[in-house]
C-alpha cells in the first residue's frame, strides 16, 4: 500500500484526506493545529507546523512516504516542494514554488512575459518606502500581502490618504512582511483550475464567481458553466501563465478579471487546488473530472487518464457568510438539506462566534446545489443560505 502525505489537515484538506483513503492509499497528514479535523480521517497524523519546511520533511522522511501533496492552503506548497524534491517524489520544482509563493515575483514575471494586461506593480516591506514611489503610483491600486490567500488583508485604495493603513494591514498579515501594490481592475472576476501532468497542462474548468462589494472583494461563492463567452481565451491566458512560471507538476489555481472590453487580467495564482469545494465538489460535480483523484495519483507516480473522465453538470455553491454573532441555537440542517435539495457543510456549534464576513476566513461551511437549470440551482442556494442564516438564534 502505497502512503501519500497530505500537508494541512483542515477542513478543506479533510476531503482530500478522506479521498485518498478511500482509494486505497494509506493516508498521513500533518498540521499545526492539534485539533484538525482531517487527523481523524487520516491512517497516520502529526501535529506539525506546515511552513517548517525541515521538520515537515523529518516525519515524511520517517514515515518512508511515497507521494506528498497539498491543497486548498498557500501555506503548504513550499514544504511539499522541499519534501518532493528531497526524497525525489513528484512533484513542484523548488524553486518555482518560491516563485508562486510571491505575489510581486509573480506579477513581475507575467509582466516581463506579456501574459496578461497588469503593468503596475510595486512590492515594500514598510510603509516608511511609500514615500519612495509616492508620485509613480496610479491610483485606484489593489493592496495585498505578497504572499497571503483568501483575500484576507486584501483591499481597494483610491488615494494615498488610504494607502498607508492598507499597506500596514497587508504587511502584518503576510508572513514574509511584505505588501503588493498593483492596478486595481474593473471586471469581473473568474475562477480557472489546472492539473499539469507529465509536462502537459490539463485546463480543466471556468469558474464563474459571486463576489462581495468593494472594498473588500471577497468569494461569496461559485457556479459552473461560467457562462463566459470568451472562455477559450480565459482558458489561453491560463495556460500561457502557467507555462510562463515554469509550472511543472500539479494543481494550479488561478484567479482572472475580464474587463467590460474583454481584457484578461490575471489578480492570483497558487500552485495548488482551490479552496471553497473547488477541488472536491465545483469541478468534479461540473465538470465530471475528477481533480482530487487525479491529484492524488499524479503525486504517487500513480497513472492519471484524463480521457475516460464523464462530462459535468451545472452546479452552484455559495458560502456561508452569515450575519455575526455568538451561536446559541442552530436550524435543523437536514429538514433545510431536504427541502431545497442540496448539500451543506458547516462548523457551526452552540458557542461558535460568527465573525462579519471580510475575507474566505470568515466563513462558516457551504452550500452545494445541483440542477438542471443553472439558475434554479442559483436561487435553491441562495434561498438555503439565507434559511441557515435566519434560522441561527445569536445571543
Amino acid at each position: 500500500m502505497k502512503k501519500v502525505l497530505i500537508v494541512g489537515a483542515g477542513f478543506l484538506q479533510a476531503f482530500v484526506i478522506r479521498k485518498a483513503k478511500e482509494m486505497g492509499y494509506y493516508t498521513i497528514t500533518i498540521d499545526g493545529n492539534p485539533n484538525s479535523i482531517g487527523f481523524k480521517y487520516a491512517d497516520d497524523f502529526s501535529v506539525i507546523d506546515i511552513v517548517d519546511q525541515k521538520a515537515c520533511l523529518k516525519y515524511a522522511q520517517a514515515m518512508k512516504i511515497d507521494g506528498v501533496m497539498t491543497a486548498a492552503t498557500d501555506y503548504g506548497v513550499l514544504s511539499t516542494a522541499y519534501i518532493a524534491k528531497e526524497m525525489n517524489l513528484p512533484g513542484l520544482k523548488n524553486e518555482v514554488a518560491k516563485v508562486i509563493k510571491n505575489k510581486y515575483i509573480v506579477r513581475r514575471e507575467l509582466f516581463r512575459k506579456n501574459v496578461d494586461d497588469v503593468s503596475q506593480y510595486y512590492e515594500i516591506s514598510n510603509t516608511d518606502e511609500l514615500d519612495e514611489i509616492r508620485n509613480l503610483i496610479k491610483f485606484p491600486v489593489m493592496i495585498k500581502p505578497c504572499d497571503g490567500s483568501g483575500s484576507k488583508a486584501t483591499k481597494k485604495v483610491d488615494s494615498y490618504s488610504d494607502l498607508l493603513d492598507a499597506c500596514d494591514r497587508a504587511i502584518k498579515a503576510s508572513l514574509i512582511g511584505k505588501a503588493l501594490i498593483e492596478d486595481f481592475i474593473e471586471g469581473k472576476e473568474y475562477g480557472i483550475e489546472s492539473l499539469v501532468y507529465n509536462g502537459k497542462v490539463y485546463v480543466l474548468g471556468v469558474m464563474g464567481k459571486y463576489m462581495t462589494n468593494p472594498p473588500d472583494f471577497a468569494e461569496l461563492g461559485h457556479f459552473i458553466p461560467s457562462q463566459l463567452p470568451i472562455e477559450r481565451d480565459v482558458k489561453e491566458v491560463a495556460k500561457n501563465a502557467i507555462e510562463a512560471l515554469g509550472i511543472n507538476f500539479g494543481a494550479v489555481n488561478m484567479d482572472v478579471l475580464v474587463t467590460k472590453d474583454n481584457r484578461i487580467c490575471i489578480i492570483d495564482i497558487g500552485a495548488r487546488m482551490g479552496g471553497n469545494l473547488i477541488g472536491s465538489h465545483i469541478i468534479p460535480v461540473g465538470t465530471g473530472v475528477d481533480y482530487m483523484g487525479s491529484l492524488i495519483r499524479a503525486s504517487l507516480g500513480d497513472t492519471v487518464d484524463f480521457e475516460t473522465q464523464k462530462s459535468g453538470v451545472n452546479v452552484v455553491t455559495k458560502i456561508l457568510a452569515l450575519d455575526p454573532g455568538e451561536v446559541i441555537g442552530l436550524p435543523n440542517f437536514s429538514i433545510i438539506k431536504e427541502k431545497f435539495g442540496v448539500d451543506i457543510y458547516h462548523d457551526l456549534k452552540v458557542g461558535s462566534l460568527i465573525s462579519e464576513y471580510h475575507n474566505n476566513l470568515d466563513g462558516n461551511g457551504y452550500v452545494v446545489s445541483v440542477a438542471k437549470d443553472i439558475r434554479k440551482a442559483e436561487k435553491r442556494a441562495e434561498e438555503t443560505k439565507n434559511m441557515i442564516n435566519k434560522g441561527i438564534r445569536r445571543g
